[in-house]
């Protein structure tokens, strides 16, 4: 028993080919049309392409990561519903390809944030660091997005202003690039380098959510749902949403899928079996209040897909990826929990019992320094992950 390793692929133009992960042991392929606009429809004549590529290694396309939600469907403007049609369509063309589980977040504008993607760790390796007075400096005084001060706690402003007056103009400029292209570019963000003021472009894209709180971006998720989950029904595939990452509010934009209660309001707000969650422990354990092994007990018939990865949380809301590992939760009980729901999945006659899992993010080491991979996903360090991972599940196994 034990869960399908499987590994996120950028497609033509990765460095890291899929003959190679044929040799590193991984079963299933996470990856999506990158080439294909946001808001396209993917055709079945693309989506062979990518996954004859895949079986012709012996692999098997475990899930897309992702079919983006365009920013028109989460505000719900004026070409919703020539969006909705479209992502309708891509959807029963999956399905049509024997493609079954479909990753996809609702985050407004920004899909994750770090404000360092070169943080040292005392063993030399590399990873990526969330620091929340970094990042509220970012938004209240390089951004200078209208009101950012009121929206975070005073201490955390005191701070920010302490980390901006201490920059060069440079190392602003740096920062804003990192947050609003580099860390968004390769993962269908709306901004990417060609920008000539990306900033301008950002704040052009948050004032959009003016007025929008949590419940309305629920009552945007819910109508994306209903209009969706019922094609997938029909398609035999499964939607499985992402947390938000960070998640907890930040540029004044409403976060939704962060905690328990997010899941159970998920469920509530659409019940079908085709409406689940990505289980990601990377993203869910940035926040303090979060038991990850209570969230599988409690959503684990709803989990398609799983996100492995560990982070060292530190007093102020800040964190960085600390490995698959160490860090500030327990991976051998989240392992745990995750393997006790695929055995009973197994002895409830379920399908869906394989529970695709993928080593998340990775810390850069050895040879990693030598090549340009996107940011959070170098080869030796995820591969190093995956072997973690492997062994855990392996060791638990045995004893479950």
């Amino acid at each position: 028993m034990a869960l399908e390793k499987t590994w996120r692929w950028f497609g033509e133009k990765d460095p890291i080919t899929l003959d190679m992960l044929v040799q590193m042991g991984v079963e299933g392929v996470i990856t999506a049309l990158h080439h294909i606009p946001n808001g396209e429809i993917w055709t079945i004549e693309e989506i062979m392409n990518v996954k004859t590529q895949i079986e012709s290694r012996g692999l098997r396309w475990s899930v897309v990561e992702s079919l983006p939600v365009s920013e028109g469907i989460k505000i719900c403007n004026d070409d919703r519903a020539r969006l909705i049609e479209n992502y309708q369509q891509s959807v029963r063309n999956l399905g049509a390809c024997g493609i079954d589980t479909i990753c996809y977040n609702f985050m407004p504008v920004l899909d994750w944030a770090r404000t360092d993607l070169h943080y040292k760790l005392a063993n030399g390796g590399e990873s990526m660091y969330f620091d929340f007075p970094t990042f509220v400096a970012f938004d209240a005084y390089i951004l200078k997005r209208p009101g950012a001060e009121n929206d975070y706690p005073t201490e955390i402003i005191k701070k920010a202003k302490e980390v901006f007056s201490s920059m060069s103009s440079e190392e602003a400029e740096e920062l804003a690039y990192n947050i609003i292209v580099v860390t968004q570019g390769f993962i269908d963000g709306v901004i990417d380098g060609s920008v000539p003021d990306p900033k301008k472009l950002f704040l052009e894209f948050i004032d959009r959510y003016k007025g929008y709180d949590k419940n309305k971006m629920r009552e945007n998720l819910k109508a994306f749902l209903d209009d969706v989950i019922p094609v997938a029904e029909e398609a035999g595939v499964k939607l499985a949403i992402h947390p938000d990452d960070p998640p907890f509010p930040v540029l004044g934009l409403p976060r939704i899928i962060g905690q328990l209660d997010d899941y159970e309001w998920l469920f509530n707000a659409n019940p079908s079996p085709n409406n689940g969650i990505t289980f990601c422990a990377g993203s869910l354990s940035a926040r303090k209040e979060n038991n990850l092994v209570e969230i599988i007990e409690k959503c684990g018939d709803k989990i398609h897909f799983v996100h492995l990865r560990n982070t060292q949380l530190l007093p102020d809301g800040s964190f960085f990826e600390s490995g698959h590992l160490a860090g500030s939760q327990n991976m051998v009980q989240i392992m745990t929990a995750l393997l006790k729901e695929q055995k009973k999945r197994i002895a409830t006659g379920r399908k869906d019992t394989r529970l695709p899992v993928r080593p998340d993010h990775g810390i850069k080491i050895l040879d990693d320094y030598k090549n340009k991979y996107n940011p959070g996903y170098p080869l030796i360090g995820r591969l190093k992950g995956l072997a973690e991972l492997d062994g855990l599940m392996a060791g638990i196994s045995s004893f479950i």
